[in-house]
């Protein structure tokens, strides 16, 4: 959820400063774009895994600040939920064994932070959605003890005017009702970032949008909320519909919600971070001294800290990100698509698709957002969201009227993604080993159509065939998950048995 902030409210004049400020940062923006102000390149990417605490029963624990005094290190951080974690990994170069470096950094970590977990009776689950995760769980009072968390809260429902209401039909239909944004906690993802010169952003932006529906085809792993079974990868409408600051007369004359796919393939990052100005009103209209303008005439680097919070209230699935470290600025793509888990392996598999599809697919001579209009990309990722590894997609093909047919995303994978991913982190520089380990666990999952999604709704299906009833099936189909997780064995391996 980002930075910490701390405030007691805005009046009017607060909001006006903030929009002139917000306004100074993208002038600023701008002038360091035409001044060539920004880092050369590094090749280099970070991870992010949000996480959830569950007990040996399966069920939610709302421990994270004990779990975090007893991790004791900065790499683990809190999260909305009370129930929530997030791990960080340090920035790697992309390059070398730098797959399996992340995978034993990731075991390492995960290990360590379970078994302070398990001094609590709780443990670490890598889950898109916890199964077992009910109404009752996701209200204010589990939301953690954060300023910027309430204040956030406290914003996107004032602005609304009145409380979320989520609405999602899927294999069944759901409708559940929210005094605040809670419910958004029950959503926990992989956020992978790319460091790129602001030349190639563009390219490695649409291409993220490009492959944003093949990563959750093969990476859906959310089936369930609140005791429903819903769309393979749940996370996209319940984590629009739970920020959503609209009320059903704004939704109506087309105002676009804070969560969002975007409208339209890009030329320059400044397109997005002007986009987030002249659609959305600031959610957290804090204002602070720096004269962004004053310190590019003086030579120097500002931080466009009111740029920086506002575009972290914009839920982009492939968010712009604008930072300064060691006084130098840079950007990076923040891809937000994936789910967490449900291993290590499967993590870094889907990591390896990732950057090795953007790679090539942002260099070739004719890229595809050229032949796919935006739209399509738009509905393959709703379409992938609703049908996870069985969603069909429209994609470019060669020779074919038209350009663009609809076609199985495991077969799109398997035919033509799989050897554009492995050029693309030859590449990068990945080593052979690294990148025919990570792709083939992809590979299997598309040859045995598994992934955590189906693999969840398998398992509670039988439970319930077995006789338990649906909380029950919920339960033992987290408990056998979170078994396996613990594997280290990649999903598709996983038994198709209780």
């Amino acid at each position: 959820m980002g930075e910490k902030v701390e405030s007691g409210g805005f009046d009017l004049a607060d909001r006006q400063r903030h929009r002139s400020k917000l306004h100074q940062c993208l002038e600023g923006l701008e002038r360091l774009l035409e001044e060539k102000r920004f880092d050369r390149p590094r090749n280099l990417m970070g991870l992010e895994i949000e996480l959830n605490l569950a007990g040996e029963d399966g069920l939610p624990r709302m421990l994270n600040t004990e779990v975090l005094d007893r991790i004791g290190s900065g790499d683990f951080q809190s999260e909305l939920g009370q129930f929530n974690l997030e791990v960080n990994i340090l920035p790697h170069r992309l390059s070398g064994r730098v797959l399996d470096q992340l995978a034993e950094e990731l075991r390492a970590g995960l290990s360590y932070a379970d078994r302070k977990a398990q001094e609590l009776s709780a443990g670490i689950v890598m889950i898109g959605i916890l199964p077992t995760l009910a109404g009752q769980d996701a209200v204010l009072s589990n939301l953690t003890d954060v300023g910027r968390y309430t204040l956030l809260n406290d914003q996107i429902i004032a602005a609304r005017g009145e409380g979320i209401v989520l609405d999602i039909d899927g294999v069944e239909h759901l409708t559940f009702n929210s005094s605040s944004i809670a419910p958004e906690a029950a959503c926990t993802s992989v956020q992978l970032h790319l460091q790129v010169t602001p030349g190639r952003f563009a390219a490695l932006w649409n291409a993220s949008q490009a492959v944003a529906a093949v990563q959750i085809a093969l990476g859906a792993n959310s089936p369930f909320l609140f005791g429903r079974e819903l769309w393979r990868e749940s996370r996209p409408p319940l984590f629009q519909q739970a920020t959503d600051t609209r009320p059903p007369e704004l939704k109506a004359q087309g105002v676009r919600p804070r969560t969002w796919f975007g409208e339209r393939w890009i030329d320059s990052a400044f397109d997005l971070f002007e986009e987030n100005l002249r659609y959305f009103p600031a959610l957290l209209p804090i204002c602070s001294e720096e004269e962004p303008l004053r310190i590019i005439e003086n030579g120097g680097i500002p931080e466009l800290n009111e740029l920086v919070l506002h575009n972290g209230t914009i839920y982009r699935w492939n968010r712009p990100v604008y930072e300064v470290v060691d006084g130098v600025p840079h950007l990076r793509v923040e891809n937000r698509v994936l789910p967490a888990g449900p291993t290590v392996a499967d993590v870094i598999a889907n990591t390896a698709l990732y950057y090795g599809l953007v790679r090539t697919l942002a260099e070739e001579s004719r890229p595809v957002w050229s032949k796919l209009a935006f739209e399509e990309a738009a509905a393959n990722f709703d379409d992938a969201c609703r049908y996870g590894i069985d969603a069909e997609l429209r994609w470019p093909r060669p020779g074919r009227q038209g350009g663009v047919a609809r076609v199985p995303a495991v077969r799109l994978v398997q035919e033509e993604l799989l050897p554009l991913a492995a050029a693309g982190l030859d590449a990068w520089g990945v080593e052979p080993t690294d990148r025919d380990h990570y792709l083939g666990i992809i590979e299997e999952r598309c040859r045995l159509r598994v992934n955590g999604a189906s693999w969840q709704a398998a398992t509670f299906h039988q439970a319930l065939d077995s006789g338990l009833d649906r909380a029950a099936a919920l339960a033992v189909t987290t408990r056998r998950y979170c078994e396996l997780m613990r594997s280290g064995e990649p999903v598709h391996t996983w038994p198709r048995s209780l």
